[in-house]
């Protein structure tokens, strides 16, 4: 590290914790990754808590002359979050919200994810305007910065349309609150010059009428190519111009700190179709006919968009059947309309229908209330940017632009633009986009690693810059931001005059040009081919990672180590390396940071594929990676699975003795001597904590079978964990968890047969998240034949009493057997046969990782519902990071994950219900309540009917 670097580093340790201050070299290139084709390595990172740490970091770096870079959510495509400098991002302490006035507005720090935003105000019938298409992955700050949009946004309901107000902290370290009048009023004395320069840009372009008409048709269109020039020609006041000129300004100008949005309607009223016409031409006039009419939203996507994705599961037929005709012309509008009650909704949909029959349409889908319909027709479009993704050539990237033109002028620019896919042979690309803003995205793939590949890519950029900007007069960036990509073209979109308009606004609020250089303005013409991402081969399992980051607001320790798409970046690198064998010493640091950031402390559960694009399960990797074992590794594993009730039993002793030593040491020193043994001995022996279960007893098949001849017959598998852990010593009901659910089938009337040998089975999962695969599936398979037979071939349903071997034991099954986890079953089996009177005590409700994956949310929110009157879903927690024994051996990701819990149960607050035993551990450690099955509540609350 440079020494100016160094010396930033010792006076930054003086206020923020040397934890949060990032110089490792594979975490900066891990943490340095954003959404986009480029790659810069940031020389340091900042992870900071509160505004005061912003104040002084900025300040610092300000003295130093050293520039920075924020960064939110890292999702922007264009190459404005990324640095070679000092990189600033933000911890979970900035997730807050306010809402005011009965949810007209709402206030927000800049860690709010978007779809979060709207979370809160969805109780009002509100929104926020801004609606981008990766809203459940960005936060506020980027939102805002990069003035982001969307499908049903267009122009009027943006960042700078619905702005109330912010907080910006500028270059120097000044703290500005546009809403608090004593802020205003110092600024205005601190900062009279900056405010004069601002008044007098504007008044410049009011005195300017052919500059001021440009600007104002500029912005007729989406735009975000460049600084919000609209601020000066909209507004008198330099305060409103300051803070409007900050939407958009891609962290250049300043950091905003927080932001007030005049919030939209959600309209409750909702019905979408789709409709294919024969050509661009007539689906164009299409749009411009529906743009003079009330619908919310409507998205082109041209032939080849639709052959993208024509082979999907759920897609209508006819959208495979132009393929086959051979129609290669087809596009197709996908239309939302928005009512204000049914029969508004109706009235729309019937004079929409009309207009659209005038164009003929050759195929559709109409207009449907139904929620379902809907999400499937949205579905279409939401997977035209992973279709791309997913059948590209290992070692391209994943490309998509955004222009905006004149809707009068959309179809043949759409045209013009399909010649050029041609002329520089992108023959996969596709095009959709928000037609009646005009905004057209386009999605193609692209190599950078020959030097014939990036002149192709610049003459191809230069030609769309040339056809967009200069030739029908359109925007280069109509809501993805200016960024690195576009900030060459920028001056050739706005000409000469509008662009030192620009330059004199960097100069007012950032003399010394440190924050965020080279994004909107950079004078270095060959910026956007330069520091170009590589995509190197890997492993098959990650090749097709985009680096979209929208995998990470679900993975448990993206607080701890690295993210989804981090681990995929640094293995990217260690394996370039180890192909080169370029920097032995830097693979071999690598390798070994890696061993924990990445393999050690995922979780695996899956979470990260459910939101990735292209459907990449980063923890199916790391599981690969941990089956490197020696051959005695995998001869102990396969031993320990032959003897697996011998060492169930032990495992027993070893809850017992522990349960001995707590009673004897106590609980402070019990803390103290197993750590101590759990560092000397690498993480081998388990952390013990208050909520670690005493030892079950033994079950004996046959003193817990209930037999009857009348009696409907249920198979009952009580997994290893609650074989072999019952209950922690303070818990509010003794009974183990085996014989609560035998009280409660005998309570609903069931006859309850367990497996034969069942305290040798097992369903594989304490093998699997080891990477002793092999004896995993051979345990597996013993048991599924165990269950066949208790079954009955298949005749009876099986309850497994925790929610991860019931959904592990579903994914390998090879027999027609139907498996329930506790929640699912009870609400099929159990709640029809039983009354249930709800209590009036209020309880916590964990959705465990492998109950969201399997859609079982609603169920679980549904069955808690029904047996207390107030059920706690916590926010912020996808997954408890316990992920089978990591809670023992790895604790601090159990901790990471669980962070955010205790702060949301409620003081009156006594119990926590799940499906996971260790989850529950785990649970009933961070609380501070105990977390127990839901099957201990059920029994709780049930009675037989009379």
């Amino acid at each position: 590290m440079q020494q100016p670097y160094i010396a930033l580093v010792e006076q930054l340790k003086a206020q923020i914790d040397e934890k949060r201050i990032i110089t490792d070299p594979t975490l900066t290139l891990a943490y340095g990754t954003d959404a986009s084709f480029y790659r810069l390595v940031p020389k340091l990172i900042l992870q900071l808590d509160t505004l005061d740490e912003v104040v002084f970091a900025l300040k610092a770096c300000y003295t130093s002359n050293i520039p920075v870079t924020f960064r939110a959510a890292g999702t922007s495509l264009s190459g404005q979050a990324l640095s070679d400098s000092v990189l600033i991002t933000l911890t979970d302490n900035w997730r807050k919200h306010k809402i005011i006035n009965s949810g007209e507005q709402i206030w927000l720090q800049p860690g709010v994810i978007g779809a979060d935003a709207n979370k809160y105000l969805s109780s009002y019938g509100r929104k926020i305007g801004p609606d981008p298409a990766s809203i459940n992955t960005c936060k506020i700050g980027g939102i805002a910065a990069n003035n982001a949009s969307g499908m049903c946004c267009g122009t009027a309901q943006n960042s700078y349309k619905t702005l109330a107000g912010m907080t910006v902290v500028l270059a120097d370290g000044t703290v500005l609150d546009t809403l608090d009048r004593d802020s205003v009023r110092r600024f205005k004395l601190s900062h009279s010059l900056l405010l004069s320069d601002l008044s007098q840009l504007a008044e410049s372009c009011r005195n300017n009428p052919e500059l001021a008409d440009k600007i104002r048709h500029k912005y007729r269109l989406k735009n975000t190519t460049g600084y919000s020039l609209n601020s000066l020609v909209d507004y008198d006041d330099p305060i409103e111009i300051l803070q409007h000129l900050l939407i958009g300004s891609e962290g250049t100008l300043g950091f905003i700190a927080d932001i007030t949005y005049n919030t939209v309607i959600d309209h409750a009223f909702k019905a979408s179709g789709l409709f294919v016409f024969a050509d661009i031409e007539k689906t164009c006039l299409a749009v411009s006919a529906l743009s003079k009419t009330q619908v919310a939203a409507v998205e082109l996507m041209d032939s080849r968009a639709l052959a993208s994705v024509a082979d999907k599961p759920g897609m209508p037929d006819f959208i495979a059947r132009l393929g086959e005709e051979g129609n290669t012309e087809a596009a197709a509008l996908l239309i939302e309309l928005h009512g204000e009650n049914e029969a508004d909704l109706s009235a729309q949909a019937d004079s929409t229908m009309a207009l659209i029959d005038e164009f003929t349409p050759m195929e559709q889908v109409s207009f449907s209330r139904d929620a379902g319909v809907c999400a499937q027709l949205w579905g279409i479009r939401k997977g035209l940017f992973p279709a791309v993704g997913a059948v590209r050539e290992t070692g391209t990237t994943v490309i998509i632009e955004d222009v905006a033109f004149p809707i009068e002028q959309l179809a043949p620019a759409v045209r013009e633009l399909q010649e050029l896919f041609v002329k520089y042979d992108y023959h996969e690309a596709i095009i959709f986009g928000h037609a009646l803003a005009g905004n057209l995205h386009f999605v193609f793939t692209q190599a950078f690693d020959t030097e014939k590949e990036v002149i192709r890519y610049s003459a191809f950029m230069d030609a769309v810059a040339q056809l967009v900007a200069v030739d029908y007069q359109g925007s280069l960036k109509a809501e993805h931001g200016t960024g690195r990509n576009m900030a060459p073209f920028v001056e050739l979109e706005w000409g000469a005059e509008g662009y030192a308009l620009m330059q004199q606004i960097k100069h007012i609020f950032d003399g010394t040009g440190i924050l965020n250089p080279g994004v909107i303005l950079n004078n270095d013409h060959q910026a956007h081919v330069k520091d170009l991402k590589a995509m190197p081969a890997a492993d098959t399992l990650i090749d097709k990672c985009i680096e979209c980051g929208f995998c990470e607001p679900v993975c448990p320790s993206r607080n701890l180590s690295l993210t989804p798409r981090q681990r995929n970046t640094v293995y990217r690198e260690i394996s370039r390396l180890r192909r080169t064998n370029e920097d032995p010493a830097r693979l071999a640091e690598m390798e070994k940071t890696f061993r924990y950031q990445g393999v050690a402390t995922c979780a695996a559960t899956g979470l990260c594929a459910d939101r990735c694009p292209v459907d990449i399960n980063t923890g199916d990797l790391m599981r690969k990676l941990r089956e490197d074992h020696s051959d005695i590794a995998k001869s102990i594993a396969r031993w320990t699975a032959n003897h697996f009730d011998g060492v169930t039993a032990a495992t027993r002793v070893g809850l017992s003795v522990a349960n001995g030593m707590h009673a004897m040491l106590g609980t402070n020193k019990m803390r103290t001597l197993t750590k101590v043994a759990h560092n000397l001995t690498a993480r081998k022996v388990p952390l013990w904590t208050p909520h670690m279960p005493r030892a079950a007893k033994s079950l004996n098949r046959e003193s817990l079978t209930i037999r009857s001849v009348s009696k409907e017959k249920i198979v009952y598998f009580p997994s290893c964990a609650s074989r072999n852990m019952g209950t922690e010593k303070q818990a509010m009901d003794p009974r183990p968890l085996a014989d609560v659910t035998i009280s409660l089938l005998n309570k609903a009337g069931y006859e309850v047969v367990l497996p034969d040998d069942l305290n040798n089975q097992c369903c594989g999962m304490p093998y699997k998240s080891k990477g002793f695969v092999e004896t995993a599936e051979d345990k597996a398979k013993q048991l599924e034949e165990a269950l066949w037979q208790a079954s009955e071939q298949g005749s009876l349903p099986v309850l497994m009493d925790t929610s991860p071997c019931a959904s592990l034991s579903r994914d390998n099954l090879q027999r027609d057997l139907t498996i329930y986890e506790p929640f699912q079953f009870v609400a099929e089996f159990v709640m029809p046969r039983l009354s249930i009177t709800p209590q009036e005590e209020p309880v916590m409700l964990h959705i465990t990782c492998t109950s969201r994956r399997k859609g079982l949310a609603d169920v679980m929110k549904r069955v808690t519902e029904a047996c207390a009157k107030q059920v706690i879903i916590p926010e912020d927690i996808q997954c408890c990071g316990f992920a089978g024994d990591k809670g023992f051996t790895t604790p601090e990701l159990n901790a990471s994950a669980l962070a955010p819990l205790k702060a949301q149960v409620p003081e009156n607050c006594k119990e926590g219900y799940s499906n996971s035993k260790t989850c529950e551990i785990g649970l009933s450690e961070h609380s501070g309540i105990e977390y127990r099955s839901i099957l201990y509540l059920v029994d709780k609350v049930s009675q037989v009917p009379a």
